[in-house]
């Protein structure tokens, strides 16, 4: 036993905790949970928790099944929203195979093979999301219409608005958690919200981002509202992103900053963001990973639809956000491309592995755009170099199929398997028939 585990024994006998719900995700990033007794953990710690694998979405073959989930006690933490008495905790969990070999098809696993290969080149990956999310009455059914909580826009404030309420009751749960925020307001769309968390460890960020998902749902729950990370829930109004702030330090140095350079941006700097760019059509099935995703990506609405960066130009895929005059830390770009619908493990896996491939075949980054390149036309964005990202999930998978980076970085059984979904979901939503198009033909 480390001091780690020893700890978590330990919080867990001093504040009275019942259950330990061991949480991990399946590769669409859906949040798996099953709970043990305290009696239970120490068992858990050195010889997991076994289960079967093929019943989990993209885990494990059925010939295959047997998996087996291993407690991390770094994650360990109270579920306030479960009360005081008689508590409820929860740890992530790695997955295993029976001979005690981390899982190929472990979404977590996935993300710390990338860490591994970014360590190998001196760098640590921090992460920083801006969460975007909508806020409903509460639904009765899945027909029932969506009804935003709120008509308010872009940093309005609302006097006595449920939205205030709602940010702050979600706000103290995730720092009762350790879960840092630093921003929260109302977004550009009725019922529309943001909550920021602070910067941490690539790992940390997206097991951070699966806790605030569940706080999120749990609140809205409690307060009568029904909670969306779909990417664009209403037609006419703008899309939930999770613009992501990327950063590589070396020791405590952050790679991405060098005085006096445009916009104090480093040679590593500018050849991750030529990564991003250029392997970005490739990576977008997975950080726009549902049919809904596109209409969030080509709806407008200062949604990112083309390849190409800018400074303070919010139409661009890659921001280079106004730098914090000698705060070297600071420096960092912006990828705005991700969507709240994401598996946020592999999502930062290929963003970090797209970016560490211009950085070690040192990429040139294109010019800057200075314009906003929704207004451009068709042929003064061909001039400027600046092309479009796929235009559809199928489109999108497409391009990843072909994609070595993909392939390398999630590893055969989630790239096989991702895919498959995939084309599915495609082959699903072309057989559907909607109200749009049975009024477009007189129908309705």
């Amino acid at each position: 036993m480390d001091k780690q585990q020893e700890y978590v024994l330990r919080a867990i006998e001093e504040r009275d905790v019942r259950f330990i719900r061991l949480w991990f995700t399946d590769v669409l990033g859906v949040l798996k949970s099953v709970a043990i007794a305290p009696a239970e953990l120490e068992g858990a710690f050195i010889e997991g928790i076994g289960f079967d694998g093929s019943s989990i979405e993209g885990l494990s073959r059925v010939s295959e099944s047997d998996l087996i989930l291993r407690p991390d006690p770094s994650t360990f933490q109270i579920l306030p929203w479960r009360g005081g008495k008689h508590g409820t905790a929860r740890m992530f969990c790695d997955i295993l195979t029976p001979d005690g070999e981390s899982s190929p098809a472990d979404p977590r696993n996935v993300l710390k093979r990338s860490l591994e290969v970014a360590a190998d080149s001196g760098f640590t990956f921090y992460t920083h999301p801006e969460i975007e999310f909508y806020l409903f009455k509460a639904l009765e059914s899945e027909t029932d219409p969506l009804i935003p909580i709120d008509n308010a826009g872009y940093f309005d404030h609302v006097a006595r608005g449920q939205g205030h309420d709602f940010r702050r009751a979600a706000i103290t749960l995730l720092e009762s958690m350790g879960i840092s925020v630093e921003f929260s307001h109302h977004e550009t769309g009725p019922g529309q919200n943001e909550i920021d968390l602070r910067y941490a460890d690539a790992l940390s960020t997206a097991d951070n981002i699966m806790t605030f998902r569940s706080v999120v749902k749990e609140v809205s729950i409690e307060q009568g509202f029904t909670a969306s990370f779909m990417p664009k829930p209403l037609a006419g109004q703008p899309g939930s992103g999770m613009h992501t702030h990327l950063s590589l330090f070396e020791g405590d140095t952050n790679a991405f900053y060098e005085p006096g350079g445009e916009y104090q941006l480093s040679a590593t700097g500018r050849a991750f963001i030529a990564g991003l760019l250029h392997h970005a059509p490739e990576i977008t099935a997975v950080t726009n990973q549902f049919v809904n995703s596109y209409k969030r990506l080509w709806g407008g609405q200062e949604a990112p639809s083309y390849r190409c960066w800018g400074h303070n130009n919010r139409s661009a895929l890659v921001r280079v956000p106004m730098y914090k005059p000698n705060k070297g830390q600071s420096a960092r770009v912006e990828y705005r491309g991700l969507d709240t619908g994401a598996n946020p493990y592999l999502a930062f896996a290929v963003m970090l592995r797209a970016g560490l491939k211009g950085v070690q075949e040192n990429y040139q980054m294109p010019e800057e755009a200075e314009d906003n390149v929704w207004e451009l036309s068709d042929n003064e964005r061909r001039a400027l170099g600046i092309e479009p990202l796929p235009g559809s999930l199928n489109e999108a998978v497409a391009v990843m199929e072909r994609s070595e980076l993909v392939a390398e970085t999630l590893g055969e059984q989630v790239f096989t398997h991702f895919l498959a979904n995939k084309r599915q979901e495609w082959t699903d939503y072309r057989a559907q028939v909607t109200p749009y198009e049975l009024a477009r033909v007189g129908l309705i």
